[in-house]
């Protein structure tokens, strides 16, 4: 089925394009949620209409992100874990930690965000990227140290 993305899917798109996805993706999350509408004739009319107001909101994104990540380019957090005599964790370090020490710096973030890819399970320094936009992706410094 073919439907207009009304807002930007990491996984299909961006805003306004165009994208052919399997019917019960459409019929059952795109359309009821209003991430999409089909692809007819009067929504292309229509689409092209809102094409300024939608490129004015990607834009002002890309600005917000960009402000964010300008804020975020640098930041270093320290996480203290239980470690064995080995330097290895008891446990991992995960997206959720980082969040939550990026959190007490007054940085919120959702842990989708995070770009780990595979939990940390040793002590020492860890550069992560975190992607806060489709091409906006500052890194920051996460050290895991001996609780």
């Amino acid at each position: 089925m073919k439907v207009i993305l009304t807002e930007t899917i990491k996984s299909l798109g961006i805003i306004g394009t165009e994208v052919d996805v399997k019917d019960g993706y459409a019929r059952n999350y795109l359309l009821p949620q209003q991430k999409a509408v089909h692809a007819t004739e009067p929504n292309r009319r229509r689409l092209e209409q809102e094409k300024a107001k939608f490129k004015l909101k990607m834009a002002k994104e890309k600005e917000v992100a960009e402000q964010m990540a300008k804020r975020l380019n640098g930041v270093s957090v320290q996480i203290p874990a239980k470690v064995s005599e080995e330097n290895r964790l008891y446990g991992s370090v995960s997206e959720r930690e980082i969040v939550d020490a990026l959190s007490n710096l007054g940085i919120d973030l959702e842990k989708r965000m995070v770009l780990l890819p595979e939990p940390i399970k040793e002590v020492g320094t860890y550069t992560v990227p975190i992607r806060i936009y489709m091409d906006v992706e500052p890194e920051i410094t996460v050290e895991v140290v001996p609780e």
